[in-house]
């Protein structure tokens, strides 16, 4: 990996029911990291403890070089865009050109061209208040409000909740655009998988509050496959099979075997005398299942 845009160790919150950590992870800067897991893992509670919104009861986290603490975060958070997956109630009487007009006194990059060009991208009515707007709409006017300043890194918390397709489709082509510059980073917490697929670099896991790694995704769906095999009616000792992850008889004499290391496990088959007669890449969803049923 490149140089860190996220540096975060031995982060621990509790709750009374729930508890995030301990977690280590290093997110590369220049590129897209999504951090994907079921709901109620604590993907939405780490973002706020990258924010400094809220403090951990141990560990650390960096920020663009920055420890997040109890000093004055101005000026990292300048550096920064960030989405929540939920909008803020109190501000729905505000209208979006105030909350614009308020916002960007706090960066001073702030670009109000670009604004407006996203806004007139995404067809946003910025006169409208932010209550009376769309779920899809307030969530393009926040997403070109974090924007705006050209941030060094976007935290994005489930960015296309509540966008239709045409919106989702012009939110990948900015994300996309916003990439180009090649020095800048994207952490994203998302469940669509085409929206990981088309847009992530690396894919962080995270189940029950346990952070399970963090993986180069095209290695990653390399690497993760269904095996369909021919054992020839000979035994085989499929739990010793490298990756393996579960097996099931598919009819006759043939398996269908589940391995996150697909290309030691065909070397591993042809020694045990085994025919692979295909082979399919799991998606992101199915290797979570597998993932879950680990912890």
């Amino acid at each position: 990996m490149t140089e860190a845009a996220v540096a975060i160790e031995g982060l621990i919150q509790r709750r009374a029911h729930f508890q995030l950590g301990p977690i280590g992870l290093t997110i590369p800067k220049g590129c897209v990291t999504a951090i994907v897991g079921p709901n109620g893992s604590g993907k939405s509670s780490l973002f706020r403890l990258m924010m400094g919104l809220a403090k951990p009861d141990a560990g650390s986290v960096r920020m663009l070089g920055e420890t997040v603490d109890e000093r004055d975060l101005v000026a990292y958070k300048s550096r920064i865009g960030y989405v929540p997956e939920q909008a803020i109630d109190l501000e729905d009487r505000l209208s979006g050109e105030w909350k614009a007009s308020f916002s960007r006194s706090w960066y001073p990059d702030w670009d109000v061209n670009y604004y407006r060009e996203l806004l007139r991208r995404f067809e946003v009515d910025s006169g409208l208040k932010l209550g009376k707007m769309s779920k899809g709409m307030r969530r393009k006017f926040d997403l070109s409000l974090a924007m705006a300043h050209h941030p060094e890194l976007l935290l994005l918390d489930e960015p296309s909740s509540g966008l239709d397709p045409i919106a989702w489709k012009t939110m990948i082509d900015i994300l996309h655009r916003y990439m180009e510059e090649g020095d800048r980073t994207i952490v994203m917490a998302s469940h669509i998988v085409d929206e990981v697929r088309r847009l992530a670099d690396y894919i962080a896991f995270i189940v029950q509050g346990k952070m399970l790694g963090i993986y180069e995704k095209d290695a990653l769906l390399d690497a993760w496959q269904s095996l369909y095999v021919d054992a020839g009616g000979q035994p085989i000792q499929w739990k010793t099979m490298p990756g393996f992850r579960g097996y099931d008889l598919a009819g006759g004499t043939a398996y269908k075997v589940v391995t996150d290391n697909a290309a030691e496990a065909e070397r591993w088959l042809d020694a045990q005398g085994a025919a692979v007669i295909s082979k399919q890449k799991l998606e992101l969803d199915e290797i979570l299942t597998h993932l879950k049923g680990s912890v």
